[in-house]
């Protein structure tokens, strides 16, 4: 590219970067430091590429999306000196340049050439090879609950046959269900392959094993891949902060006022905070409750008065870690509570300074207790003792009265506890075996919650007792969590796509954001306090923590 048109470039595109002009993150009236072109000899000029630049040595990168034109610009917090590229694009790898010198006080630029891959499997997401795979809707299903610990390309790329799937299956009963590949941990009790994948265990390893390499050198299917980002979907900067240890695994991600990253290890007794401007990072060490079982925390939420709140998995109950002191008071499952199975992954103090009660589910019952904070003492309740079918108590959230609703993951319904009488009401969602998951309570007391294996984003407005369901416009997307932002705005990821979808509820239009990486996503978290809107995740697989900034 000639210097007058590196120029022209980087004057079309100031105004695509100063979009983001109000952002505490992005800054104000700064030219980009880095431009360039993406192309190949196949297409031409590509839009949605996702370009990153990681300098040497650190423990930073930043990624920008080409547009239409192919063109992308990164921001001007890109500091002077030498970084790395990568690209992301199904179906393409980088011939070069593979680095470029960003100036000080100049923008730099640089074009760069993608040539078809050799290794198109390497590339795919979970939703694609869900896509490519043969089988019904409820086999290909079945893979959503592998994605919890690898990827599905570990799958399609081993050669065991039903026998060996099924000794596989047994081995993964053995594991918790907060392991990863990087960081497994074991049941004090193994289950058995019929109680972890239910009556059509050897079923599903035949399936298992009709979509690998066990018979065959090639796979006997065609690969499919989603299209790149388009329009919208372009106008974004994403950073990875990358952890100091690769099995660390940030769950639920939480950004307080002051900027500060919250997060819960997933698979160790770890508090971590991380401040984005300086990079420092501190641990703190949660109780623990029941050394022989498996470690780690997953639900991180405030309570009214800015204390954090933990659920402790299988370490049981919940603990408050107190901002102004640093230190944690934990309150462990009583004795006769408390079974092979207990686990507490939601906790909801959101509301507890109405009554002076917290909510925590428990799925060894399956169920919800009650913390009284004056007394110490628990209630329990079973909602699902008398009713059919397979139901669980997953995402929980209090309203203005502190009545508890809750998600259940393993059916269809919303249910909720009435904090005053303690009745149990279950609500069944529109779309039967929706299996709803995680979400929050807005202001106006409308629960908005995932739905998981329908592919819909659900609200229920807990006054009039009404549902409305939207669905997700990419397929097998297996939406984890959902919050609303302060402009009305739902936002939603899953395991599957890696990409961020943002929904307008005004014009029905759904806007998705791909990420540079593979992300295991779970908690999604919003800050309203830029603008626009920086929506943060954990890459609960991945040891980093990424920010997006959308530009409009």
């Amino acid at each position: 590219m000639s210097a007058r048109n590196a120029a022209l470039v980087a004057t079309a595109l100031l105004c695509f970067v100063l979009a983001a002009s109000g952002s505490r993150a992005l800054g104000a009236q700064s030219p980009p430091a880095l431009t360039g072109l993406v192309s190949s000899a196949e297409e031409g000029v590509m839009e949605g590429v996702v370009v990153t630049a990681q300098k040497a040595g650190a423990s930073v990168a930043v990624s920008v999306v080409s547009d239409k034109d192919g063109r992308f610009a990164f921001p001007a917090k890109l500091e002077a000196g030498q970084y790395k590229l990568k690209i992301r694009a199904t179906g393409y790898d980088l011939a070069g340049p593979q680095s470029v010198e960003v100036a000080a006080g100049r923008p730099s630029t640089v074009d760069l050439r993608l040539i078809k891959t050799n290794d198109l499997a390497a590339q795919m997401t979970n939703a694609e090879w869900i896509d490519s795979v043969p089988g019904t809707v409820d086999q290909k299903k079945f893979l959503y609950g592998c994605v919890g610990c690898h990827t599905l390309e570990r799958i399609v790329r081993s050669n065991h046959d039903m026998p060996g799937f099924v000794q596989v299956m047994n081995r993964m009963a053995s594991y918790t269900n907060n392991s990863f590949w990087g960081n497994p941990q074991l049941r004090v009790i193994p289950r058995t392959v019929g109680r972890n994948f239910g009556p059509e265990a050897e079923n599903q390893a035949a399936f298992l094993a009709g979509i690998n390499l066990g018979t065959a050198k090639t796979w006997q299917y065609q690969l499919k891949t989603l299209p790149r980002a388009g329009g919208r979907s372009t106008h974004v900067v994403i950073t990875e902060y990358f952890l100091p240890r690769p099995e660390m695994q940030p769950h639920d991600v939480v950004v307080d006022a002051d900027g500060i990253v919250w997060f819960t290890d997933f698979g160790q007794q770890l508090l971590g905070r991380f401040d984005p401007r300086t990079l420092a990072f501190k641990e703190y060490s949660i109780p623990v409750h029941r050394p022989k079982y498996a470690k780690g925390a997953l639900d991180l939420e405030v309570d009214p008065e800015g204390n954090f709140w933990l659920s402790l998995m299988y370490q049981t109950g919940v603990a408050k870690f107190d901002r102004q002191t640093e230190t944690f008071q934990s309150w462990p499952l009583p004795e006769g509570t408390i079974n092979e199975e207990s686990q507490q992954s939601m906790v909801g103090p959101q509301r507890w300074t109405v009554d002076g009660k917290v909510w925590l589910n428990d799925a060894g019952i399956p169920g919800m207790h009650r913390l009284d904070m004056a007394t110490g003492k628990f209630e329990t309740w079973k909602p699902y003792e008398n009713v059919k079918g397979p139901h669980s108590v997953y995402g929980i959230y209090a309203d203005s009265r502190n009545n508890i609703f809750f998600n259940d993951f393993g059916g269809e319904n919303v249910g909720k506890i009435d904090a005053t009488s303690g009745k149990v009401t279950l609500y069944p969602t529109p779309t039967p075996r929706s299996r709803p998951r995680r979400g929050r309570m807005d202001a106006q007391d409308r629960l908005w919650f995932a739905e998981w294996r329908a592919e819909k984003i659900g609200m229920f407005d807990t006054r009039s007792e009404k549902f409305q369901e939207w669905t997700v416009p990419t397929p097998y997307t297996a939406p984890y969590d959902v919050v609303v932002d302060k402009n009305g705005e739902v936002w939603m990821a899953g395991m599957n796509t890696d990409r961020i979808t943002r929904f307008d509820l005004e014009s029905g239009k759904f806007t998705e954001y791909p990420l540079p990486s593979s992300t295991n996503i779970r908690r999604v978290f919003v800050d309203n306090s830029t603008s626009p809107v920086t929506f943060w995740v954990g890459n609960n697989h991945g040891a980093s923590i990424v920010k997006l900034e959308p530009l409009d």
